[in-house]
């Protein structure tokens, strides 16, 4: 086991799988000579060569059209869209290809295609660079869809996603490439689909995922020293969504915070608080309530691009709401 940066735990799933199966490639804008945007493929090249390690021209949907072509014939592709933004221009490839070749044919084509998308809000890119299209892509049947939170499960995820044969995406938040967390690459992996209990509570559930689950577990801390305990389950999947765990969490706490970066109307915690409404509404003792980034186009200003997405205050004042505890200390 090592401590190392989430960018460093992709690199290595990525390199293991490219030197376990020589069906496995990786294309993309700069994934090459440059090693990746953010250093994800930084020195496959020189290891595998540029067929497997191939550079492309700015033209998202061919090069992800490629990868499903490759996929249908049998290889691994690993597409690197530069930014879940740019998968705008891949639309095509993504949902009429990727998604439905598999059920069109009747299962006589897979679609072993992983698809790794950066995404979130990170430090001043402007509206068109900072958005979070997950929910988009969540509305697409076919696609599978891992939200790694830890350089532990960016190394778990990317390998699994890399050997599943349906088409996933790893979205990989733009600001978690440089945090640090301890990687086991002997460990036994949960399934790609798992959520994870991060912290076990007794008072009430917070449901997050990608980077909000580091701010849910500082909230978590600070409710601890006022003796609140929030259990904080981290996704880790949009598509499917481990339902079980969550269901299982709210019936014991009786009460559910959902914490995401995107707009409120129409997002993940949209679905998340309806389903669950469904199968825990006669034991909840307090509205599900929902945490999110405001609806509107990211601002360039810093100052008001970190007022646009949540912060801990935010998680802090919700869950105290939700416990009908005064705003502060209790």
């Amino acid at each position: 086991m090592s401590e190392i940066l989430y960018w460093q735990a992709l690199n290595q799933a990525l390199d293991a799988e490219l030197a376990a199966d020589d069906a496995v490639f990786t294309l993309g804008e700069d994934v090459g000579l440059y090693g990746g945007t953010y250093r994800v493929s930084e020195g496959l090249m020189a290891k595998y060569g540029e067929w497997r390690v191939r550079d492309t021209p700015i033209s998202e949907n061919s090069f992800t059209g490629l990868g499903v072509g490759a996929a249908m014939l049998g290889l691994r592709p690993v597409v690197e869209i530069m930014t879940i933004n740019f998968a705008l221009f891949a639309m095509d490839s993504l949902v009429n290809m990727a998604a439905k070749i598999p059920f069109m044919s009747g299962g006589q084509f897979p679609m072993p295609l992983t698809i790794r998308m950066p995404g979130g809000v990170a430090r001043q890119l402007g509206a068109q660079h900072s958005q979070r299209l997950e929910s988009m892509f969540m509305n697409v049947p076919g696609l599978r869809i891992a939200v790694p939170s830890t350089p532990q499960d960016a190394y778990w995820q990317l390998r699994q996603a890399i050997r599943s044969d349906d088409p996933v995406i790893v979205l990989e938040h733009e600001l978690l490439y440089f945090s640090k967390g301890e990687v086991d690459t002997h460990a036994s992996a949960p399934p790609l689909h798992q959520a994870l209990i991060r912290r076990p509570g007794r008072d009430l559930t917070c449901i997050s995922y990608s980077r909000m689950v580091p701010l849910a577990l500082e909230a978590a801390q600070a409710l601890h020293a006022e003796g609140v305990e929030m259990e904080v389950i981290d996704l880790r999947s949009l598509s499917p969504i481990d339902w079980a765990t969550c269901v299982e969490s709210v019936l014991r706490t009786h009460r559910c915070l959902i914490v995401e970066e995107d707009c409120r109307f129409a997002g993940v915690g949209a679905e998340l608080a309806a389903e669950l409404q469904e199968r825990c509404f006669y034991q909840l003792d307090a509205p599900i309530q929902r945490v999110a980034g405001l609806d509107l186009p990211t601002p360039f200003n810093a100052k008001l691009e970190a007022a646009s997405i949540p912060r801990q205050e935010d998680i802090l004042k919700a869950a105290r709401a939700l416990l009908n505890l005064p705003q502060g200390e209790s």
